[in-house]
């Protein structure tokens, strides 16, 4: 009774988790009513003759607005202020500096006699007002420096606004000077009036650098650019005409063309959210029962197919929230300018895909597609669409581990979407040309974002406590510290554990299941040896063997103890919980059966206490530990064999398997009578291949040859 409550305690607990995941897409899902009537453009109106049931304006498309901004941006012009006070300034220091320069240039020189030096002070001042005068042209026209003012040249080439005071002129980039211009410009001034004036007074000039009486003073005021351009963009209207009630949109049997097509979304827009506005409740009670539908179907699919993932929270969690997360990314998309494209659904089947199997992972996608399909436009394409990505990405991902895989994944995943999205446009509007190609970018930044699948799937892991490939691949590298301690400590053992590996793996990959755990699995379900090695044959030398001197009920305790031992030194060094049953369960409930036979034969079997003489279990609970049950049985046992051949080790597998089947060591694992027979097939030719046996021939045919 009290097995019954807690069984109905942990289901209310499942129900609750699915009740938690459909409440939370309910609060983020817009109370928007749905349109009752589907379209495409390209295609006929199969629908009764549609006539406006109110006024609604036509909704520009994602394409004539895009085009308004570009129109904007490409005409827009970048804001400089002008800063007068530099001008005065840099006067002010001209005329401060020339006079004590031309006087030390006129002492120096010997070319000007004494006599005439009043005629050269009146010759000097007169080219010194008129490059003033050429100094005040730039600074009134307005000095730049591109190098500092953060924008590029295309931009400036358009023209640009000049700020003075709280008026703002638009000019030409030619009308204005660049540091370079200027100082080149001050420089001509200078030189051209002292060639008209007194050509002796050019040494001067050469001596006297003009360029650094250059400053820009067109100063670059990036918040007023960035503000009014984006009131500009802010101002673009989003409609382009009205539709008036009464007013027929479309006739039965009519083909949706671009500017129908686009009446049609408009009034669906604005249907939506009338009557979503109206009927509050009552969509939300719609809702509410469409998403459930969709979630009962996933828990019938799980308790069916996948009763494990209703029994681990930590996976049923995991399923549940990818699920809730990609719906709530799609909502929060939708209601901003970004396109539905770019969110990347298909990390959904990876994720499961990874953790758990391809079927899982393909329902799994399909509820998430069909959830989000309420929310846009097109839903039949939409869906299309990513289902059939989807299975793209859950077939062509068969080795996470492999970082190439991964990047082969995502390009096909791209190449699909591109490949879909263009053959519905085509059919949709007769030709490439109603293509948008901004689609094709957010495809392309879909399938960047699905790299960074990668990276989670480590967060993903230790989180809800998964096993990846690429985890697994790390685990089986015997240079780690654990599996070289056991090498060192328990060579026997290891090797041992390595032709179990090897049995195990092959096995696998025949019969189905993860080749990668196994092989893991198999090469940690001894370490527990470690503790006793020398009390097991596989390490023994030189003929001495420890349970000689020990009781039969003491060396099977010891034997038994492996297991327990083990399991500690895998909690101690983080192994996960997925290597951990490899440990307990690579002998299941089975006996000791030489100590136990061998007591037999010492005394009366009435005074045997089989629990003293019997591992703790559990059985086997998957197909990848039942098989490491098998092959370390049968690995174990062909050691003892006196001759090798063809029969003797048919007989011995055929034994072993057939005593483990019979004593229910399978009976909570995931295999059928025809794996078993399979697995049997397979360990008789790995054995016959390890001890070289050869195939006995009859007397004739050996005659013969």
């Amino acid at each position: 009774m009290a097995d019954e409550s807690k069984y109905r305690f942990r289901d209310l607990f499942k129900a609750v988790y699915f009740a938690v995941a459909l409440a939370t897409i309910i609060v983020f899902i817009p109370n928007e009513g749905r349109f009752k009537y589907e379209f495409q453009k390209g295609k006929p109106w199969m629908h009764e003759d549609l006539f406006s049931p109110f006024d609604f304006p036509i909704y520009k498309s994602e394409q004539e607005v895009f085009a308004e901004k570009a129109k904007i941006l490409k005409e827009f012009k970048a804001f400089f202020r002008l800063d007068s006070t530099i001008e005065q300034f840099i006067t002010v220091k001209f005329n401060d500096d020339f006079t004590p320069a031309f006087e030390k240039f006129l002492i120096e020189s010997a070319k000007i006699p004494p006599k005439n030096k009043s005629a050269y002070q009146q010759s000097a001042k007169q080219i010194r007002q008129e490059v003033t005068d050429a100094l005040h042209l730039v600074y009134a026209k307005g000095i730049i420096n591109q190098a500092e003012s953060s924008i590029s040249s295309s931009m400036l080439n358009k023209g640009l606004s000049v700020i003075t005071g709280n008026v703002a002129t638009d000019r030409w980039y030619e009308d204005v000077f660049t540091t370079q211009k200027a100082t080149a410009f001050i420089n001509k001034v200078a030189n051209e009036s002292t060639n008209r004036i007194n050509p002796v007074l050019n040494e001067f000039w050469k001596k006297f650098n003009l360029k650094d009486y250059i400053h820009p003073n067109l100063i670059y005021d990036d918040y007023t650019t960035q503000k009014f351009k984006n009131e500009l963009i802010s101002n673009i209207s989003l409609t382009k005409g009205l539709v008036q009630a009464g007013e027929r949109i479309i006739s039965s049997g009519e083909i949706i063309d671009s500017d129908t097509y686009q009446v049609l979304l408009s009034l669906k827009t604005e249907y939506e959210k009338r009557l979503g506005s109206k009927n509050r409740f009552t969509v939300t009670l719609g809702n509410i029962l469409l998403l459930s539908s969709l979630f009962v179907v996933l828990f019938l699919f799980l308790l069916n197919f996948r009763p494990e993932v209703l029994k681990e929270n930590s996976k049923l969690i995991f399923i549940l929230m990818l699920v809730t997360l990609m719906g709530i990314v799609s909502i929060l998309v939708i209601r901003t300018n970004i396109s539905i494209f770019v969110i990347p659904l298909v990390i959904v089947p990876i994720f499961i895909k990874t953790f758990f199997d391809s079927r899982l992972a393909l329902f799994v996608h399909l509820v998430t597609i069909f959830i989000v399909a309420f929310l846009v436009p097109n839903s039949f394409e939409f869906v299309f669409t990513n289902f059939i990505t989807g299975i793209v990405a859950i077939l062509s991902l068969t080795n996470m581990y492999r970082r190439g895989k991964l990047f082969k994944t995502v390009g096909l995943v791209y190449l699909t979407y591109l490949t879909l999205y263009l053959s519905l446009s085509i059919v949709e509007n007769g030709s490439l040309k109603g293509v948008n190609w901004l689609v094709t970018l957010w495809y392309g930044i879909n399938a960047l974002l699905l790299l960074a699948s990668y990276q989670l799937v480590y967060i993903f892991e230790k989180v809800f406590g998964f096993l990846s490939d690429i985890s697994l691949i790390e685990l089986s590298d015997t240079n780690l510290d654990l599996l070289r301690k056991l090498a060192e400590v328990a060579p026997g053992t290891f090797q041992h554990s390595l032709q179990v590996a090897n049995l195990a793996e092959s096995a696998v990959q025949r019969v189905g299941g993860n080749p990668l755990l196994v092989r893991t699995g198999a090469l940690y379900h001894d370490i527990g040896k470690m503790s006793n090695p020398l009390y097991f044959i596989e390490n023994q030398q030189s003929g001495f063997n420890p349970h000689d001197n020990i009781d039969n009920a003491k060396s099977a305790e010891i034997i038994i103890n492996h297991v327990a031992e083990g399991v500690k030194i895998a909690l101690k060094a983080g192994l996960p919980r997925q290597i951990v049953d490899f440990i307990t369960m690579h002998h299941g409930t089975s006996k000791v059966r030489y100590f136990y036979n061998k007591q037999i034969l010492d005394g009366s079997s009435a005074e045997i206490d089989e629990n003293k003489f019997t591992y703790p279990g559990p059985e086997p609970q998957s197909k990848e530990t039942a098989i490491v049950m098998m092959a370390d049985a049968v690995e174990a046992a062909s050691r003892s064999l006196k001759e090798y051949s063809v029969q003797s080790i048919d007989e011995l597998v055929e034994r072993i398997i057939n005593e483990q089947l019979n004593s229910g060591q399978f009976k909570d694992a995931e295999i059928t009578f025809k794996d078993i027979n399979t697995i049997k097939t397979i360990f008789k030719k790995k054995l016959q291949n390890i001890y070289h046996v050869r195939v006995e021939y009859p007397e004739s045919i050996r005659k013969s040859h």
